[in-house]
């Protein structure tokens, strides 16, 4: 089959010499440097991803932003993510990993530039939804990659966990970073730090080793546009209902997102070659890479995400105070994850996410019973045991988003992983509003120790299903 060329001229398919020792299952030529580029990438795509918290009170100032253009300042990023993953996973996986990381970088370099420009609420918006569109391409390849070039056992395990602990390192990174910068010279300048680095991305992307499905299938169009509008409408809908649940925009929104859910499996359904196969819900590992990493948004990192404005209106502490407080979760979530390699090799992928949404379950237990007259140092422990949660979720979820799929499929695995994830993230930053400002909002920080609690529960709940994913004996 004949393939588009990143500069736009025909190509052909790879050769098999190339794809002989993929084919073999060995460690692909090139891999380690395609994990450092893999990792480098999820860095800078999760450091902008979670730097917003840190600047959006001072852009909101300057823009003269309303509490609604802040919320949508926040979760634009959400929404791009949510709208083009599982696409840019299998625009990878058929066009090719190297092009699509390049674009995608390209790409969040030119829109992190339009936010530092940004002359009104709308453009921020805009540039911050387009940094998702773009960091959904650079995540998607990134772990697509990894998963083409280390095949399953001891050698995948290790490259997955430091995928991971790039996602705890951009967590916890961006809010620090940015608000560091916010503090010595603005908003803007955090954005063009985000520039610099993706363009730094795009250099980098090109010594990557192109790999791509050895029989592409084409441009699902029809499951694309569908899958588009579903999330986009989901995540929209998510975002209004922290106004209120019941306006007419909000149900509006969620519930064309259902419909056209429900219209982009029809299309998977009747397709002979579908974006997404829907009988890989047949295979365990799938259920519980996609379970766990929604059940991961819903109740770890909605609640994580909201924490920063817990601390800084309810107890009153600095935002570049209360982003290094957050540190105590996530930079121990990046060290766990580097060390979840050398659990024992016995232990299946969903026992491990299991253990590590268990173990968020504990932090976010040890977080209640707080309120306004809490020391800061009180969130600390629950902090460091949801960490280290976090941390062996993370690699888990890696794992599980590569083998649960064929390997030239890899791309579309990362897709679907991490749309769950950050659709997850969208819900459970909605819940953890509602619930936190529930009361009246007499008491954020005693509402959000209320929140931690229903998402111990709900951690509770991601545990049992992936127990019930793990392979049969």
């Amino acid at each position: 089959m004949i393939e588009l060329h990143e500069f736009g001229e025909l190509a052909a398919p790879q050769t098999p010499a190339a794809l002989a020792p993929v084919l073999r299952g060995e460690v692909a030529p090139g891999a380690e440097r395609t994990l450092a580029i893999a990792s480098y990438g999820t860095l800078v795509v999760l450091g902008i991803f979670a730097a917003a918290v840190a600047t959006v009170s001072d852009s909101a100032r300057t823009l003269h932003t309303t509490v609604a253009g802040t919320t949508w300042v926040l979760s634009g990023m959400s929404l791009g993510l949510a709208i083009a993953l599982l696409t840019a996973g299998a625009l990878a996986d058929d066009f090719g990993r190297r092009r699509m990381l390049l674009a995608g970088a390209a790409l969040l370099t030119a829109t992190s530039a339009l936010g530092a420009l940004s002359p009104s609420t709308g453009v921020l918006v805009a540039a911050r939804i387009l940094q998702g569109v773009g960091g959904a391409g650079v995540l998607a390849a990134s772990l697509g990659s990894v998963g083409h070039a280390f095949p399953a056992g001891p050698r995948r395990t290790q490259a997955t966990a430091v995928w991971a602990a790039a996602v705890g390192g951009g967590i916890a990174l961006g809010p620090v970073v940015a608000g560091a910068l916010t503090a010595w010279s603005g908003w803007r300048s955090s954005f063009w730090l985000e520039a610099i680095a993706s363009a730094i991305l795009v250099v980098a992307a090109l010594a990557l080793p192109e790999s791509r499905s050895h029989v592409a299938r084409g441009i699902d169009l029809p499951g694309t546009a569908s899958l588009a509008a579903a999330m986009g409408l989901i995540t929209g809908g998510l975002v209004e209902g922290r106004s209120s649940w019941s306006s007419a925009s909000t149900v509006g929104l969620l519930a064309g997102g259902v419909a056209m859910l429900a219209i982009f499996a029809l299309i998977e359904l009747r397709r002979s070659e579908p974006m997404l196969d829907l009988r890989l819900f047949r295979d365990r590992r799938f259920v519980a890479s996609i379970t766990g990493a929604l059940f991961t948004g819903v109740a770890v990192i909605g609640l994580m995400s909201f924490s920063l404005s817990a601390m800084q209106l309810g107890l009153h502490i600095s935002v570049l105070g209360s982003a290094g407080i957050l540190t105590a979760w996530s930079a121990t979530s990046m060290a766990v994850a580097l060390g979840a390699r050398w659990l024992p090799a016995r232990l299946s992928s969903p026992t491990r996410l299991a253990i590590g949404l268990a173990l968020c379950a504990v932090g976010e237990v040890a977080l209640t019973g707080i309120d306004g007259g809490s020391s800061w140092a009180r969130l600390l422990p629950g902090l460091v045991i949801a960490g280290v949660g976090s941390g062996v979720a993370n690699a888990a979820l890696g794992r599980l988003a590569v083998e649960s799929v064929p390997r030239e499929r890899a791309g579309v695995g990362s897709g679907a992983n991490n749309t769950a994830r950050y659709l997850g993230g969208a819900a459970g930053v909605a819940l953890v509003v509602a619930i936190s400002t529930g009361a009246g909002g007499t008491d954020l920080v005693h509402g959000w120790s209320v929140a931690a609690g229903v998402s111990a529960g709900l951690c509770a709940i991601g545990v049992a299903i992936a127990l019930a994913c793990r392979p049969r004996s």
